[in-house]
This record gives C-alpha cells, sequence and structure tokens, in this order.
C-alpha cells in the first residue's frame, strides 16, 4: 500500500468515526440508489438550467418531435403531441397504437421554429415535454411561463441527444424512472443481440444517406438513423463527421458524392424520392459508385424508415426486424473469415 491510498483510507475511518457510523452504514450511503417510479419532487437538468416537477403531470403537452413515443414508452398519453411527418390527422404511427391509453393525442401542426404558445396555452398542460424539440432559450422561457418545460441535454448538439437519455429524462420527468431504465435496457439487448449474432457488422463503414432533387446528403452517428447503425457495430467515417461540424446532418455538392461510397450506404429517405428506388438508381454519379455496383445500399419501406427515424424504445424493436434482414443479405455471416476479421 502506498502512501498516498494510507492517507486516503485513514481519512474515511476518521470521517466514519467524527459521524458515529459504522463503516458498513457509511458505505451503504454512498451506493447509488435504485431508480423508482412514481418519485416527487424531482428535478430534471438540461441545456438551460433546470425544472422541478413537484408532482405526477397529468396533462402532458409533447412538441418534441418523437416525443409521443418516449411518453407512451413509459407508459404515459400526452393530451397533445406536435406533427412531424407523415399522417396529419395523427401523431401514432403502427409501432406505438397498442400503447395509447384513452383518447389520441390532440396534433400541434406547428414548424421547426414557429411554436404556438397561445394554442399550448389553451391545452393547460402540468408539464410541457420538449425534449426532441430543438427549442430555443427564448422559446423554453416562453414555454416555462405556461408550464415547467423539459429541454435536452445540453451535452449533446440540437436533435442529438441518444434515444436512451431522451427516454431516461422523460421518464424521470413523469415520475417513471424504473419504466424508464427497464424500456431502455430491453432495446439495448436486442442491439445487443444483433451485434453478438452479426458480428460481421462491427467496424464496417457507413453512409446513411439521403437524396433529394439533386441534392446528397448524410447523417452522422450524432443524428438517430446515424446511431441506429453505429447501435449495430456500423462506423460512420470521421470525415463525414468532420465535414458536419456542429449539425447532425450535411448536404454535398455533387463532386462529392463519392464520400457516400463507403461499405454500407443506407438511404433512409426513399419514401420522399419521386420515383424511389428507379430514381436513384438512374441519377448517374450515385450509379457509379462501387457500393452500388456491388450491392452494398440498403434501402427499406416506408414504415421501417420511419421508425429508423424515431428512435424510440417503441419503434427500434419494429426497426430490428425489417432491417436485419437487408443487412444480413449484404453481409452474410458467412463473410467473417479470418481475414475478414483480421481486416475489421
Amino acid at each position: 500500500m502506498n502512501k498516498r491510498s494510507f492517507v486516503l483510507i485513514l481519512i474515511m475511518f476518521l470521517l466514519v468515526a467524527v459521524s458515529g457510523l459504522p463503516v458498513a452504514a457509511q458505505v451503504a450511503t454512498e451506493t447509488p440508489t435504485e431508480k423508482a417510479d412514481g418519485v416527487f419532487p424531482v428535478t430534471i437538468e438540461h441545456e438551460y438550467g433546470s425544472t422541478t416537477i413537484s408532482q405526477e403531470p397529468k396533462r402532458v403537452v409533447a412538441i418534441g418531435y418523437t416525443e409521443q413515443d418516449l411518453l407512451l414508452a413509459v407508459g404515459v398519453t400526452p393530451i397533445a403531441a406536435r406533427y412531424w411527418y407523415g399522417d396529419e390527422k395523427s401523431v401514432i404511427f403502427p409501432w406505438a397504437k397498442d400503447k395509447v391509453q384513452g383518447d389520441e393525442p390532440i396534433v400541434l401542426n406547428m414548424p421547426f421554429g414557429a411554436i404556438n404558445f397561445e394554442a399550448i396555452l389553451a391545452l393547460k398542460p402540468d408539464l410541457i415535454s420538449a425534449v426532441t424539440s430543438g427549442i430555443t432559450q427564448d422559446e423554453y422561457d416562453k414555454l416555462s411561463q405556461i408550464a415547467p418545460t423539459i429541454a435536452q441535454s445540453g451535452d449533446y448538439i440540437n436533435f442529438g441527444m441518444p434515444w436512451q437519455e431522451a427516454t431516461q429524462m422523460v421518464g424521470d420527468a413523469v415520475g417513471k424512472s424504473a419504466t424508464a431504465e427497464k424500456a431502455v435496457a430491453d432495446v439495448e439487448a436486442l442491439f445487443e443481440d444483433a451485434r453478438t449474432t452479426n458480428p460481421q457488422f462491427v467496424g464496417k463503414s457507413v453512409a446513411v444517406s439521403y437524396f433529394s432533387a439533386g441534392t446528397y446528403g448524410f447523417y452522422t452517428s450524432q443524428d438517430s438513423r446515424g446511431r441506429f447503425f453505429s447501435d449495430l457495430g456500423f462506423v460512420v467515417p470521421q470525415q463525414l463527421i468532420d465535414i458536419a461540424g456542429t449539425s447532425f446532418y450535411a448536404n454535398i455538392s455533387t463532386e462529392q458524392v463519392g464520400l457516400l461510397d463507403q461499405d454500407l450506404i443506407a438511404i433512409v429517405n426513399l419514401q420522399f424520392i419521386d420515383g424511389g428506388w428507379d430514381t436513384l438508381k438512374a441519377e448517374p454519379l450515385f450509379s457509379r459508385l462501387n457500393a452500388v455496383k456491388e450491392g452494398r445500399v440498403a434501402y427499406f419501406d416506408v414504415e421501417t424508415e420511419n421508425a429508423i427515424g424515431f428512435s424510440s424504445p417503441l419503434s427500434l424493436p419494429f426497426a430490428l426486424k425489417n432491417a436485419l434482414p437487408q443487412l444480413e443479405t449484404i453481409f452474410p455471416a458467412a463473410d467473417m473469415t479470418p481475414e475478414a476479421t483480421q481486416e475489421s
């Protein structure tokens, strides 16, 4: 035992002696408490400070673009939720329908940067959940005058908070901490199983891409779509991350389309491409990429694209079930030869 370790142990025992507690009791007091449901008041730390919720919210308004999923995953149906895209009459996607209790949420059609504060006030919320909203300080201040409001963590770029932490934050706010923790663990186990079953994915580079009216672009690992693939073991190249900088995505010029030529190109906006896959294949620059020529392009049906984009504890099992077969076809387990293992 070195001198420093001896001194630290001596200090610990002196503190115990002063407190009058036995050593075992002192250690027990330092053990983190397990998460539990129904604990109030609760204080949520976020990028604009902290918000204290004194009692269980009964009228939750969700203004994050995927917030309804996070709430439904912990057993709370918001009275209203913000429209992102899709069916303008409903914000509940197929994977979440059986989680709705009572009436479906009222649809709030509020484009980014255009929050209707009067409409939110009229709903008389006792909590505004805005973790996946990208709200500004000014918007947060105004919302907080209506009801306690929670925003995303300041540790990430806007819209870059991992689904695990976003789920736990929302769960904590509505008194469902333990439920949120279990929801996260259950889905993480699915990803772990997918990685174990498909070690050939690990280390393969991926460009999580989109195309629209002649414009090419990609999402980074700070985006939910990028994280879906990185959670399976794929890697978003650092060069793409650097190009995006402080954003979760980046458009690229036609001269840069070669940047998308990775081990895997994952197209995540096929539903928005006029003409779909046929249009994309006909693009001269795209068709020249090695990944395209060699069949290393993944593209998905509408619901799977939506599930990947939402990246919630409810949508991710749906996304995995539908996306894995295609990824396993592109990269068969048989590819894990000793040579392939050494390369990765």
